[in-house]
Parts: C-alpha cells; sequence; structure tokens
C-alpha cells in the first residue's frame, strides 16, 4: 500500500457520505494529493438495513460498524470513517481510533411541524425518535408527549414530521449542518437543558492496530482537544456499560489545559435523574470520565439497567 492508495471506508447514508468527504478533503490538502487517489468504499451495515425497531433490540451501536470493522481487518479498507457517538465502547483488537475531526456543534436541534416548539406542543403530541437519551430527555421536560421509534437517514425524518406522521423530531444539529439542512431546525436546544450523546458532533477515524503509515498520514487533520473530550465521554460509557439501551448523556470541552465533564444516566421515562459533574486536568480526560460514572453508579446498587 503507498499513500496514494488509502481506501476510505463508509456508510451509504448522505450524511456518512458528507463526513467522509470532509475527511478525505482534508487527508489529500495534508498529502498534496488529489482526492481522487483517495477512493471510498461504501459499505452497507446492518444497522442501515434495520427500519423497523428499535437497535436496542437488535444488538445496539456495534450494528452500524461491524462491517466497517470486518473491512479493515481483511484489509479491504485502509481506515474507516463513523459518527464517534455510533462507535461501541468495545472495539475489535485489531483496530484502533485513529483520531477525530475538530468537533463541530454538540446540540440537538429540535424540528418541529408547522414550526411549533417542543414548548409549544398540545398534550398528547407526538415526538418521534429512534433514540432513547433523546426521548427520556423529551419525557423530563414534557412528560405529557408521547414518544414513538423514528428511524431513518436526516432526510427521511424532516419528510415525516413534515408529513405530519409525527408532531417533531430531534437531530443533531452538527448533522444537519453538513449536509446543508440547519434551516429545517425550529430551535436549538441548550446543553443545559438537552445533554447531547457521548460524542455527538465528531467525526471519528478508526484504523487497523499498528497501522503506522495511516496514523502518520491522519496525525495533521486529527484534533487533540476532541480527543480529549471524546475519552473522557468514551470512559464514562465504557465504565455505565453504555449501549442503546440506557439513556445516557455526557459531554466534555476544554478550559485551558482543563476539562469540564457533564454527564447524566435518566430512567427511560425521564422520571429519575442521575448526574456527575467534574473538573480537572485535561490529561486525566480518561479517569474525569470513569470517576464521574463510577459517583453515578454508587446511587444505582441495581446498575443502569434498572432504570430501563
Amino acid at each position: 500500500m503507498t499513500t496514494l492508495a488509502l481506501r476510505i471506508g463508509t456508510r451509504g447514508s448522505p450524511l456518512a457520505l458528507a463526513q467522509t468527504r470532509q475527511v478525505r478533503s482534508l487527508l489529500a490538502a495534508a498529502l498534496s494529493v488529489r482526492e481522487e487517489s483517495l477512493p471510498i468504499e461504501i459499505i452497507r451495515t446492518t444497522g442501515d438495513a434495520i427500519q423497523d425497531r428499535p437497535l436496542s433490540e437488535s444488538g445496539g451501536k456495534g450494528l452500524f460498524t461491524r462491517e466497517l470493522d470486518t473491512a479493515l481487518i481483511e484489509g479491504a479498507i485502509d481506515l474507516a470513517v463513523h459518527s464517534s457517538k455510533d462507535l461501541p465502547t468495545h472495539l475489535p483488537p485489531e483496530i484502533t481510533i485513529a483520531g477525530y475531526l475538530p468537533r463541530e456543534d454538540v446540540r440537538d436541534a429540535w424540528i418541529g411541524r408547522n414550526g411549533a416548539t417542543l414548548d409549544a406542543l398540545a398534550k398528547g403530541a407526538v415526538v418521534g425518535t429512534a433514540s432513547l437519551r433523546r426521548g427520556a430527555q423529551v419525557k423530563r421536560l414534557r412528560p405529557d408527549l408521547s414518544v414513538t421509534l423514528l428511524r431513518g437517514n436526516v432526510e427521511t425524518r424532516l419528510r415525516k414530521v413534515e408529513s405530519g406522521e409525527v408532531d417533531g423530531t430531534l437531530l443533531a444539529l452538527a448533522g444537519l449542518k453538513r449536509l446543508g439542512l440547519e434551516s429545517h431546525a425550529t430551535a436549538i436546544l441548550s446543553i443545559d437543558d438537552f445533554l447531547p450523546a457521548a460524542g455527538q458532533g465528531a467525526i471519528a477515524i478508526t484504523k487497523r492496530v499498528g497501522d503506522n503509515r495511516v496514523r502518520d498520514a491522519l496525525a495533521p487533520i486529527v484534533d487533540a482537544a476532541t480527543g480529549a473530550a471524546l475519552a473522557a465521554e468514551r470512559a464514562f460509557l465504557t465504565v455505565l456499560d453504555g449501549s442503546c439501551r440506557t439513556p445516557i448523556a455526557a459531554h466534555a470541552k476544554l478550559d485551558g489545559a482543563e476539562l469540564v465533564f457533564h454527564g447524566l444516566v435518566l430512567r427511560a421515562d425521564g422520571s429519575e435523574v442521575f448526574e456527575a459533574r467534574r473538573r480537572g486536568p485535561a490529561v486525566d480526560a480518561a479517569l474525569i470520565g470513569d470517576d464521574a460514572a463510577n459517583e453515578i453508579l454508587l446511587r444505582l446498587p441495581h446498575g443502569v439497567a434498572s432504570l430501563v
């Protein structure tokens, strides 16, 4: 393999392709090569094929990465691009996270039918989402609303709101921006009211363990600050056995040389919330996330599964 033959694997959704093209553009500039010399390989994942039920009932986050992992391990691709929040906490031993692009806006966007805000929805209105975290936080703010499953790519979900299938939905603002669809947002939800998913807004790149050529090629485009934030957020998930089965939210950011962390776990119906906040040296990012998660576990003697 030469630098000019790096093959980039991705899912085939419009958002996944937009993110992969961003990685390819930055990588081509860093390597001083044409983008066409970095071919994109589209790989259909199990998660893309399942549209009729929650991923929590089908195996969780790994459904969006399994086939990409296999392609990496077998050498069919040299690196893979992911939405960071889709990465499972435990990767195959042959694969590692090479780094992250600088993080986009981490906030959630509310999309309401006919421009209705979340606060203004009538009692019993239907909010569609595939995220237990979003559903639980909606119920926390508006226990009188109904939450139902809404799968599909970003454009599909927007159409279902416009058609009246649901009265509103929530999507990552970062994804809307990358697709040029930010104008569809009725409101941007503050982090204080609506904590994002661990990894939200960040694009992750994975590679084979020991593949130093890919590591060196990616070094100029990966972001250390995002890496520190994600180290804390992923450590928080790992301790809590974070998957698609439990509503968990986490957000970390750098403040100078320090990292500020906020994490929470919710009961599925939003009726209970357990949270922890930490601040400490950025070099201890993973320890900060780990410690915050253990604080919450002390208040959950039967574990996070008891909140489902």
